[in-house]
């Protein structure tokens, strides 16, 4: 049964590393962000990137940052609740 949910949590997991991936190679490229599919992915990183960016600009190094590090940020937390589902599960 730990495995059952452990497994649907990973892929759940990866889903959401695939869309940030994905936003962050959009964000590079001249695509209009009224596409459904665009707003879409917006929809689904959004509620993770925002609350980081929120804390990134109000920290003293990111009061005048030019690249968005929010997407690092993220990827590394993700990869933490991973690894401690992986802990609790198994």
């Amino acid at each position: 049964m730990n495995y059952l949910i452990y497994r649907a949590l990973n892929i759940v997991i990866t889903v959401i590393e695939i869309a940030i991936f994905a936003r962050v190679i959009i964000s590079w490229l001249p695509i209009s962000r009224e596409n459904r599919l665009i707003i879409l992915l917006y929809q689904i990183t959004e509620p993770i990137l925002a609350p980081i960016r929120a804390i990134i600009q109000r920290s003293a190094l990111g009061r005048n940052m030019m690249f968005d590090f929010s997407p690092i940020i993220a990827f590394l937390l993700i990869r933490l609740v991973r690894s401690l589902l992986l802990g609790i599960l198994f």
